[in-house]
């Protein structure tokens, strides 16, 4: 009976919104004892019986829309990150807010609910202070504006649809041998809101977990999803108030994020530096040793290394009014931290870092680690007018004809890529840096530039 309940509601949901069809099939039912409602470990939709029976009965809407609910989460993947934030109970409700932030942004009558004035209020303010609603963003917000006890019970309530404890039971691959035996016994997590243990052993076999092998692969398969969902979106061009902030959110959790350190290495030569090889030493003094005392090599450290590091990079900067100061100076933190460890930098450097609005405002050279980290210390916002990436370019061309920068490999230009981009493609690796899930446009991004996403 509870695998008939959730078939019609998928049903009506799919009458409602064709493009979530393959989302749609890709959860499978099981019934679970050890909740009293309804959740998702991203392989299946697992119920308690009795809880499905009566929402269907005397809410057949809500029961759509828990179902929804639990497809956004799979969507962007919430249940993956789960154990990647300490306080699980503010993920939860995070995780919440966005969800149920895109589903009150659709018009599709087979969820539709009145949106109250506490829950838009929320909303509202959320849109100012992070605009771009993802989980990880509001969880962010919310751990800096910890609300009080009462005021995040009455939002857990407002928000909270499902039982979210199946997500702490996912291994994280860091026990593998009991992570890959589904018949070996799970430990109970999340929250406990909805969680029992019913002491049954229908329960307890109910309560195994897909192994971490099938949650990788449905990871990967859930993430194909997204990004099927959001190119059907955007070539369908369905009307906004349809799918409201969907596409947006989806843009955003879709982009494929790089390591910044592990990028740096594009940018780097093969040179020798002043640095104890330990794994190479004289040939000629060992060959001596042997033949002058028969069993007694002489063996001495190169004192010189050949590394590939970054000697010659510039780092344009965009300063207009749409960049925010905070996320520039988390950009130069890293940058200071990356160069101060030694790995990615030779011990001395050519870095330009070009401060740019409209034209460009000032050129600081970096030479050392220090250099980095006073830059960075005293960093001030400058310009804060319009934006156009031309200018940059001009500059760094200038720089090279008069010969002050002769190795330059390559330019990270950070910015939210609102402004004007140059046509003509460089003789060295450009690309486009886009911080974290701020808001961005990298559509106008030409072809011959790269997009960076850290």
């Amino acid at each position: 009976m509870g695998e008939k309940i959730l078939n019609e509601s998928r049903t009506e949901l799919y009458l409602s919104m064709h493009y979530m069809g393959p989302a749609l099939g890709s959860l499978r039912y099981t019934m679970d004892l050890s909740t009293t409602s309804v959740g998702t470990d991203s392989v299946f939709i697992r119920y308690n019986p009795q809880y499905l029976r009566t929402l269907f009965i005397e809410r057949p809407r809500r029961l759509n829309r828990t179902y929804l609910h639990m497809l956004m989460h799979c969507l962007f993947l919430h249940m993956f990150s789960a154990k990647e934030h300490e306080d699980a109970e503010l993920w939860d409700l995070a995780s919440d807010i966005a969800a149920e932030y895109v589903i009150d942004g659709m018009e599709c009558p087979a969820v539709h609910e009145l949106v109250t004035d506490y829950r838009a209020g929320i909303y509202q303010e959320l849109e100012e202070k992070v605009h771009v609603l993802t989980a990880e963003r509001i969880y962010e917000w919310l751990r800096t504006n910890t609300p009080d006890y009462n005021e995040q019970v009455r939002m857990e309530q407002v928000f909270h649809l499902d039982d979210h404890s199946f997500w702490q039971r996912i291994p994280d691959g860091k026990n593998d041998d009991s992570a890959g035996n589904p018949e070996l016994p799970q430990q109970q997590g999340g929250n406990g809101r909805d969680s029992q243990n019913t002491g049954s052993e229908e329960g307890k076999k109910s309560a195994d977990i897909p192994s971490l092998t099938a949650l990788r692969m449905k990871g990967n398969e859930w993430k194909k999803n997204a990004q099927r969902l959001k190119a059907s979106l955007e070539i369908g061009k369905l009307p906004s108030e349809e799918v409201g902030s969907l596409t947006r959110i989806l843009s955003f959790t879709t982009k494929k994020r790089t390591s910044y350190r592990e990028f740096l290495q594009r940018f780097s030569v093969l040179r020798e530096e002043a640095a104890v090889d330990p794994d190479s030493f004289d040939y000629g003094f060992y060959n001596y040793g042997m033949e002058m005392y028969g069993n007694m090599p002489l063996i001495e450290e190169n004192e010189f290394r050949e590394s590939r590091k970054v000697e010659e990079l510039a780092i344009a900067i965009d300063t207009s009014a749409s960049c925010q100061k905070s996320l520039v100076q988390e950009f130069l933190n890293e940058t200071a931290s990356i160069l101060s460890s030694g790995e990615n930098f030779f011990h001395r450097v050519d870095i330009h870092i070009i401060e740019c609005d409209d034209k460009v405002q000032k050129d600081v050279l970096i030479r050392n680690v220090e250099d980095m980290k006073r830059y960075a210390d005293g960093f001030t916002l400058k310009g804060g007018g319009g934006t156009d990436f031309r200018p940059v370019f001009r500059y760094i061309e200038e720089l090279r004809t008069k010969g002050q920068l002769r190795h330059l490999r390559g330019l990270l230009y950070f910015t939210d890529g609102f402004g004007t981009y140059p046509k003509k493609p460089t003789s060295y690796d450009t690309a486009f840096v886009f911080w974290k899930d701020d808001e961005m446009n990298d559509r106008d991004v030409p072809a011959w530039a790269m997009k960076l996403y850290i």
